[in-house]
């Protein structure tokens, strides 16, 4: 075997194992003749197999490429030069080729030491789409999960609580916008800060030790308060729950929040409520007793002045007169306790409030020392409000007392009145609706209010008083006095520095009433009628005989509501029944007035109580007046003239 002939066997033996190559393969030499190639690159790219033999040149792959549009349009013979120039520099390359049926190649080309270079062809084509498969998959998936989050943030911004996510550190991750705002902050700003930070360092003191908790795997739910810029002071109920690992690891720690200012407001009115429930029950008792006792009292120095000559014994006007003023105090003071702890307010009218409030200071002209002076500016606010006269220049009088007893040493009490129209911030602080308002304002420079003690302020029976100099009712007579107008107040003190009160009246478009005490025209009195005198109390039923002779009428008396039915049947000339209410073990008064009717339809009865208006108000007979116990000669004449001309 010749030399020529093993070389060719050879090249056959190489031509063989490459046509075993899944890959094309093709050597051209320095003259870009080709040398070597397999089937593969043949059938892959489609190539004229008359092409295949060796010396053919690179310039006829070329050809037959352009001219089936391969290398984009254009001249054939300029598309295949241009290619043919590149060649000749023989430079290592790599490139993706799209060709016209969508298959994709990839040619990757290297020199050779003496010319010429090997190129393979790979095709991708499989590779290439299932990569834009998952392209595709990704960009779903990356659109699924945005929609997700979106979707996830979302209901987060909309559901009414505050949530958030902490990491370790303790670092805020996320936050939705209620929780950001709840610290003054924003959903942007409050991403990667410390809690602390965030907190601030009197907050977080407190909380830090359930954040502890938290991260050590426990769920944890406590209260927190927090004084908002504005100056309300806000309730928050919190839940931190671990994010745990399958392995128990924990990663971080949910937040959520609510907000429990208004179920905190609203549990401080209930029992509020309770309280004065308690009172009321309490208190309406003992009044009942003791309006009896002051009506005895009354009555009998009523009496004794009616009877004695007192300008022949003047000394007697002098123990009879601190008498008759103590009881009409101790009445006062009963018809406050049971108007604080019932929520009565009989003579709510529309009035304006700068006269009303000028009336004060003839009320303690001699009640304040010299070292104390009082000063009013009320020319800044013309306001009608919705008033219980009486009611408002008792409360006044209160606030300006306390102010004075606050200022052992002397100083000033200041009184001012102004229109404002309140924000929803400011209202919310007084505890009213928005809109315009008569803000009256009491202010010292006394000794102040420790927090603990303006907590407890409008409680009833709390003072700082020494025992048996205080009842404890001033302050929480007002509230109820302002609250009972619709109003709010609020007080702001500092140890040391004094007091300021504000009340909040809600201005009203009406005329305003008559602003006198008066009990109204003058009454005659009777002409001999037979008047029946019911209560069990035969000391009572004493005082009223007489206040009743005294203005002119004869008077039967009796404790029994049986006897007092007898009496009405049998006697005809009897022209009027004034009973009693209250009657423990007896058909009480209410129930009378009913039988009497029955009886002697058109009869002529009033009741008398010693509650501020009767134990059960639904139950009172119609048309039948009400006399308060302890109550006046005028008012009971009134009273008679009014049944007795029905």
């Amino acid at each position: 075997m010749t030399r020529r002939d093993l070389y060719r066997e050879r090249l056959d033996l190489l031509q063989a194992a490459l046509d075993h190559i899944n890959q094309g393969f093709s050597v051209f030499d320095a003259d870009l003749r080709l040398v070597a190639w397999n089937r593969q690159l043949f059938s892959m790219l489609e190539f004229p197999w008359h092409l295949a033999r060796r010396g053919t040149h690179l310039s006829a792959f070329l050809e037959v490429n352009a001219a089936r549009g391969e290398y984009g349009p254009g001249d054939v013979s300029d598309i295949v030069a241009r290619r043919v120039e590149r060649a000749k520099l023989f430079e290592p390359h790599t490139f993706e080729r799209v060709r016209p049926d969508g298959q994709v190649v990839m040619v990757t080309g290297a020199p050779l030491p003496e010319g010429g270079f090997v190129t393979t062809y790979t095709d991708i084509t499989r590779e290439r789409q299932h990569q834009a498969s998952l392209e595709r998959t990704v960009a779903e998936r990356t659109h699924q999960l945005r929609q997700s989050e979106d979707w996830l943030r979302l209901v987060t911004e909309n559901i009414p609580a505050l949530v958030a996510y902490i990491s370790p550190g303790p670092i805020y991750r996320f936050a939705n916008r209620r929780y950001a705002k709840w610290f003054d902050q924003t959903v942007e700003s409050i991403a990667g800060r410390h809690v602390g930070d965030v907190l601030g360092p009197e907050l977080y003191s407190r909380l830090e030790p359930h954040i502890e908790k938290a991260f050590q795997g426990q769920a944890v739910s406590y209260e927190y308060s927090r004084t908002r810029p504005t100056g309300v002071v806000a309730h928050m109920r919190s839940t931190l729950i671990p994010d745990r690992t399958l392995d128990g690891r924990v990663l971080g720690c949910f937040v959520l929040s609510l907000d429990a200012t208004e179920q905190k407001r609203s549990e401080a009115a209930l029992a509020q409520a309770q309280r004065m429930e308690a009172v009321g029950q309490l208190t309406g008792g003992l009044a009942h007793d003791f309006n009896n006792l002051l009506t005895i009292i009354i009555g009998n120095v009523l009496a004794l002045r009616r009877k004695v000559d007192i300008p022949a014994m003047p000394d007697l006007a002098m123990h009879l007169d601190p008498v008759h003023q103590a009881a009409q105090r101790g009445a006062d003071l009963t018809r406050r306790l049971l108007a604080f702890a019932r929520g009565d307010a009989s003579d709510v009218r529309p009035l304006r409030l700068a006269p009303l409030t000028a009336n004060v200071e003839g009320l303690l002209a001699g009640s304040l020392p010299k070292s104390v002076e009082l000063a009013l500016d009320l020319a800044a606010c013309d306001a009608i409000v919705r008033v219980d006269p009486a009611e408002f220049e008792n409360a006044l009088v209160n606030l300006v007392l306390n102010a004075r007893d606050a200022m052992p040493s002397g100083g000033t009490i200041a009184i001012s009145l102004t229109c404002a129209d309140l924000t929803r911030a400011d209202a919310d602080r007084f505890g009213v609706a928005p809109g315009p308002h008569a803000l009256l304002e009491v202010r010292d420079n006394g000794e102040g209010m420790s927090e603990e003690v303006r907590r407890q302020a409008f409680d009833p029976f709390f003072s700082t008083k020494p025992f048996g100099t205080g009842s404890g009712l001033g302050l929480p007579t007002v509230y109820g006095c302002v609250r009972r107008s619709g109003g709010g107040i609020l007080i702001d003190s500092t140890p040391g520095e004094g007091t300021t009160i504000r009340l909040a009246f809600p201005m009203i478009d009406a005329e305003p009433g008559p602003h006198d005490s008066a009990e109204g025209e003058p009454t005659t009195n009777g002409n001999g009628e037979l008047v029946l005198v019911v209560d069990d109390d035969t000391d009572v039923a004493d005082v009223v005989r007489d206040q009743l002779c005294a203005l002119g009428y004869s008077v039967l008396v009796t404790g029994s509501t049986d006897d007092a039915l007898d009496l009405v049947r049998d006697v005809e000339d009897i022209r009027a029944v004034i009973s009693d209410i209250v009657m423990p073990g007896q058909t009480n008064g209410i129930a009378l007035v009913a039988e009497l009717r029955k009886r002697r339809p058109g009869l002529p009865v009033a009741l008398m109580t010693g509650y501020r208006q009767g134990p059960t108000r639904e139950a009172q007979a119609p048309d039948c007046p009400v006399l308060p116990k302890p109550f006046s000669s005028r008012l009971l004449a009134r009273t008679m003239n009014e049944i007795l001309a029905s």
